[in-house]
């Protein structure tokens, strides 16, 4: 052994597969002269290193401040051992048979390497489609098993040539031990398809970009599953893509080339750039400019546009060659999950797309575009999918047991949990049919095997009709816990911000399943991770016709306007001339409580006052209403619709005032961009009047807020401001979405609670 040497094993656990991790380390290393190996196996990445103690404490630091762009450590331990005198660095194979402990990465859109040398006529891979290195690329969606190695991705089909070879064998090229690897020599390749599933000729880019320019709809295979494409600009096609798909007005996402492109649509701030621009890509809602150059059809009658730059090869080349914006939607009927099996998508999209841009690397994974709203500070996850999942969630206490948390029903996601590590699926869709559900299951099993877990707590919702509860109810060999919906809400808070509570969470949706039978959906409760207590809500009305009131605003409209007004409501308003066939008929059923569950629903708040306002009687799309709402109010008008807190055992705001306020305006004329911004205004203010009630009561000072309508950026400021000026300390979502797609991750975390609790 030579003198003064030292010789350290260590551990790295985190993201760190997949991503140029080894190849960060193997450089490093050679870089202080140390001797040893790297290797992956299932629990993340192991080394052995030997060399001076200077240069070892050294490699340790410049480990983790130098790792690669997608990498995310999350532990690092470095135990000392004999030296043993060896020379050379190299790197390991990855051992067979252990527990996956380790983490896979999400996919990362294209990195400005890759794209210069997509448009480089001097480089091999000058308009390569499949173009990736190891930092950027396929990720999550094609990986099979871990450790992550090719063989274990959906490119182990594709035998690498030699250069490719030699390249992902060089300790200094980019692309050393990149997984999907690849070339025009050795990868996969792209066809144009027609809709029976023919060959089309010529080169598959140019012609589908001509599908485009010719006003047709195109098939395009993604990272995650097929999408669905026509010109932006082009109201016809979008009008077609709306008639076959089957939806009628909710907003399409637009893929726009760069970020000069975004600009002359929307208006952009640094934050917007940076998620644009950045390696998740997500879609992002934008201000919309006036006089845009895209179709109506594409947003109607909305503010903003969803933007987002091209995320792959494929995507740069046809934004490249279409010379435009183009719509980019998910590949489904409405209410289907997105499809991702070349075979299923001829058959579900055949009667939907006139072409199809396929390849044949395999998609094992499906997952949607994730979508963000910026907000100065608090941006809102509305949907987490592709880029984010399955990055976990760190806790700030360890499960004493694996859990399984199976979910709400809108906007579904699962959620694993390990140790500290909560693992929220990308989003899945609404469990309301056979191929969702079966998409859930599947993902369940991928889960379990990818991170190593046996699920021995499953945790689920209350409402027994909820498919993810039968499906909890129907597992065996696991102990099963069940959370009520708002208090799920508000742990999802509290596990995104790493807090334990207690606080008082304000848990605004549209319907849950309450403790006590009726439906909630407008909650104060007093909450920790553990357990809660209902503390206050808005004051309940009747559900008349029960979820038709969900797709018929007006029937909230009716059932809230007879409420507030003793049944003696204003006869000159327009909501009930518009209505008026059945307004008699549904106010009836409201009073009679047949088909009517009482609901303290804030989201079918916002939806009767939309309906007041002429908002929209019908919604096409869950939360339609809402949204339409929000983008009415004006943004100069602060004043605020008075509201009391009715005495109780419950801290119930009286949402008859606000209701009152809002018709005393309409029959006096007052615009309703001015309604609006005071109900948002008024509203938050009695909701923050609440908050301090219950502050006086229980000493608690922290205030949670999650649930659907806190995607409503009017609405969360002005609540989040008037707490924060009452000296209160707000915790909003980060990571999570403060929807039911956060609702998962709520779940697992009240699961592992009440176990360790037990265990105490």
């Amino acid at each position: 052994m030579s003198s003064g040497k030292a010789r350290i094993s260590v551990r790295v656990e985190g993201i760190v597969q997949g991503v140029g991790f080894r190849p960060h380390v193997h450089a490093l290393a050679r870089r202080l002269r140390l001797a040893g190996w790297v290797g992956n196996d299932g629990g993340g990445v192991f080394i052995e290193a030997e060399g001076s103690p200077e240069d070892l404490a050294r490699f340790q630091t410049d480990l983790c401040e130098q790792a690669p762009p997608l990498a995310a450590i999350h532990r690092m331990t470095a135990t000392p051992i004999p030296a043993r005198g060896e020379r050379g660095f190299r790197i390991a194979g990855s051992p067979q048979g252990s527990a996956p402990a380790t983490l896979v990465s999400p996919d990362a859109a294209t990195c400005g390497d890759c794209l210069a040398e997509l448009f480089d006529p001097a480089d091999r891979r000058f308009l390569h489609p499949f173009i990736n290195c190891t930092n950027c690329g396929p990720r999550f969606t094609v990986v099979k098993d871990v450790p992550y190695d090719r063989p274990a991705t959906t490119m182990a089909g594709f035998a690498m040539c030699g250069e490719c070879e030699r390249e992902y064998l060089d300790p200094e090229d980019r692309r050393f031990h990149a997984q999907p690897i690849c070339c025009p020599d050795c990868g996969p390749t792209l066809r144009l398809l027609e809709a029976g599933g023919r060959s089309l000729p010529g080169d598959p880019i140019e012609e589908a970009a001509g599908l485009l320019r010719s006003g047709r709809v195109l098939a395009v295979k993604g990272l995650g599953g097929y999408h669905l494409a026509v010109g932006a600009a082009d109201e016809d096609a979008v009008r077609t893509l709306r008639t076959r798909k089957h939806r009628e007005e909710k907003p399409f996402a637009v893929v726009v080339p760069d970020l000069d492109a975004a600009r002359g649509l929307c208006e952009l701030d640094s934050e917007a750039e940076a998620l644009l621009a950045g390696p998740r890509s997500p879609i992002v809602l934008l201000p919309r400019r006036p006089g845009a150059a895209v179709a109506e059809g594409v947003a109607p009658g909305h503010r903003r546009l969803g933007l987002m730059l091209p995320y792959t090869p494929v995507h740069h080349l046809l934004a490249r060659a279409f010379a435009g914006p183009y719509v980019l939607t998910s590949g489904n009927l409405s209410d289907e999950p997105i499809a991702h099996q070349d075979g299923d998508a001829l058959d579900r999209l055949g009667g939907l797309a006139d072409g199809f841009l396929v390849h044949d690397r395999p998609i094992h994974v499906r997952g949607d575009d994730s979508v963000i709203l910026p907000g100065r500070g608090r941006s809102i996850v509305v949907r987490r999918s592709r880029g984010y999942a399955p990055q976990p969630v760190m806790l700030s206490d360890p499960a004493p047991r694996h859990v399984l948390a199976c979910g709400a029903e809108l906007k579904h996601t699962f959620c694993v949990v390990r140790e500290r590590q909560a693992f929220v699926s990308q989003h899945i869709g609404d469990l309301e049919n056979y191929e969702t559900m079966w998409s859930f299951i599947e993902g369940v099993e991928h889960f379990r095997r990818l991170f190593g877990i046996t699920p021995r707590l499953v945790a689920h919702d209350l409402h027994p009709e909820y498919l993810s509860t039968k499906y909890a109810l129907d597992t065996e060999g696991a102990d099963l816990v069940a959370v009520q919906h708002h208090h799920a809400h508000i742990a999802s808070c509290l596990a995104d911000n790493q807090e334990r509570g207690p606080v008082i969470g304000v848990a605004f949706d549209g319907l849950g399943y309450g403790d006590d039978d009726t439906l909630w959906g407008g909650e104060l409760l007093v909450a920790d991770l553990v357990d809660f207590t209902r503390t206050g809500r808005l004051s309940p009305v009747p559900l008349p016709g029960g979820t038709a009131a969900i797709r018929q605003p007006w029937r909230m409209a009716a059932a809230h306007l007879d409420s507030a007004y003793g049944g003696a409501p204003p006869q000159d308003l327009q909501v009930r001339s518009r209505n008026q066939g059945r307004w008699a008929d549904v106010t009836a059923l409201a009073r009679s409580g047949t088909n009517a569950p009482l609901a303290s629903s804030a989201g079918r708040l916002f939806d009767a006052v939309a309906s007041i306002l002429g908002l929209g009687d019908t919604a096409a799309y869950e939360g339609q209403a809402a949204i339409a709402l929000e983008q009415s109010a004006d943004p100069a008008e602060h004043a605020a619709y008075p509201a009391g807190l009715l005495d109780g055992d419950l801290v119930t705001i009286d949402s008859g005032d606000l209701v009152r306020a809002v018709v005393e305006d309409v029959r006096a004329g007052v615009s309703p961009a001015i309604i609006s911004a005071r109900f948002h205004h008024g509203l938050a203010a009695a909701t923050a009047d609440g908050c301090v009630r219950l502050r006086a009561a229980t000493g608690l000072s922290t205030v949670a807020l999650s649930g659907g309508v806190f995607q409503n950026q009017l609405f969360l400021a002005a609540l989040a401001g008037r707490l924060e000026s009452r000296g209160f300390r707000v915790l909003t979502h980060r990571r999570i979405p403060p929807n039911d797609g956060g609702i998962s991750l709520g779940q697992a975390v009240v699961a592992a609670a009440r176990d360790a609790a037990d265990r105490c």
